[in-house]
């Protein structure tokens, strides 16, 4: 009712008989449904409601080595204080390069240092390896059941797909591979050969070898998804098909979310013969990768930090693998069918067909407990009676008792 005027005093405001109604007009935005409901399925919940989540590929709050991770970001930031905020070389940090290359030489796999790229995640990593293969069109073989990001990766490049079946004793099968590759032109394979997610398969070094000649065969590039080679439960880590490849054509990357913490994004990928147009397609997303990440890994991979918490955490992941399998087989359904893993941290699990599994989600629902479904690792729906299960964080007796009741409750 007042206002003031400066170096003048206060006056009566002018009022107006009517007040005017401001309205925010907003233009409708349309969304993609299946993708919101896929995504929120394999990511951790925002609501107020407290869920025991199964459903996240990620480790824990509980699980990883927080301390660790805190004291040498500290120790970083003392140490190169404001050249953290400037640009990195484009292609990543020489000296973590060289380090990745020191530790992937431990489980025979050469990298040319010139090849390799340091990226801003595994998916990133993906994506740039897909469109440096690929174009328009092309036709891609990927596993399934196949993790729902890579499959949103090749939806987005427009790339047409075939599935390539996983045997739950064998893993990819390789002879269906080359039965498509008589009928279909393939450009790129896509595979996890080390702990595939969702089902935890360890490809045999036979297989791997007989991938390789395959594809050298038919002139295909493999993107050999490697983020869980590191989390092996049990004897030395496994080999990659790159140490079985001579021709460059297989392409190789790994990420440091799934090993240290999920906040670190920061991976790599050594591109063999596509260099030229991989590094182009980085450059345009991105000039660098966050120089906290680069130097934290680095420092992890140049002391012996990262070997220790890599023994740590996979004996943990170890041991949560195996209480898993037996609460599944204590609590759920005679006939259900799971897969032991021997490292990363999914369990893939089929219920038996006489489960009606619009009432199993429904019990989740109400038990507060969430799992991944299985159509979500296929574009098709083989996989309606299959769950992916991740045991990537402590149990507590609340996760123990969820597990107990949500088994039971479908179990007649």
């Amino acid at each position: 009712m007042v206002i003031s005027i400066p170096k003048s005093g206060y006056y009566v405001a002018a009022l107006s008989n009517q007040k005017e109604e401001i309205i925010l007009q907003h233009s409708p935005v349309v969304r993609d449904a299946i993708f919101e409901k896929n995504v929120e399925l394999i990511t951790s919940s925002t609501g107020k409601k407290r869920l025991v989540e199964f459903n996240v590929a990620t480790p824990g709050d509980l699980i990883i080595s927080q301390k660790l991770l805190l004291r040498t970001m500290q120790n970083i930031i003392r140490k190169k204080g404001v050249g953290l905020l400037r640009y990195y070389p484009t292609n990543g940090s020489e000296e973590l390069k060289n380090n990745i290359i020191k530790h992937a030489a431990g489980y025979q796999t050469r990298i040319n240092p010139q090849e390799l790229l340091i990226t801003d995640g595994a998916l990133q990593a993906l994506h740039i390896a897909l469109s440096a293969v690929c174009d328009t069109g092309d036709v891609v073989a990927v596993e399934s059941p196949c993790i729902f990001s890579i499959l949103e990766v090749i939806r987005v490049l427009n790339l047409k797909v075939i599935e390539v079946p996983v045997d739950l004793m064998n893993g990819f099968d390789v002879d269906f591979l080359k039965k498509a590759c008589l009928k279909s032109k393939i450009k790129a394979v896509v595979i996890t050969p080390n702990f595939h997610n969702p089902t935890g398969i360890l490809l045999s070094d036979e297989i791997k070898k007989e991938l390789v000649k395959v594809i050298q065969q038919h002139d295909i590039a493999v993107i050999e998804n490697d983020i869980y080679g590191d989390l092996n439960f049990s004897g030395k880590r496994p080999s990659t098909l790159r140490s079985y490849d001579e021709s460059s054509l297989v392409i190789t990357y790994a990420s440091y979310a799934k090993t240290l913490a999920p906040g670190i994004r920061l991976g790599w990928l050594s591109t063999g013969r596509f260099l030229k147009r991989a590094e182009q397609i980085k450059f345009s997303m991105g000039s660098t990768v966050s120089p906290i990440y680069q130097e934290t890994v680095n420092r992890l991979l140049n002391t012996n930090s990262y070997d220790r918490h890599i023994r740590a955490f996979k004996m943990q992941l170890a041991k949560n693998a195996y209480l898993t399998i037996n609460l599944l087989s204590a609590h759920f359904p005679k006939g259900t069918i799971v897969v032991p893993p021997l490292g990363g941290y999914n369990i893939w699990v089929k219920l038996p067909d006489r489960v009606d599994m619009d009432h199993f989600y429904n019990q989740c629902d109400q038990i507060g407990i969430k799992f991944t479904p299985g159509y979500t690792f296929s574009f098709s729906t083989m996989f309606a009676n299959n769950f992916r299960i991740v045991f990537a964080d402590k149990y507590s007796s609340l996760k123990i008792k969820a597990l107990e009741l949500v088994g039971e409750a479908i179990s007649y």
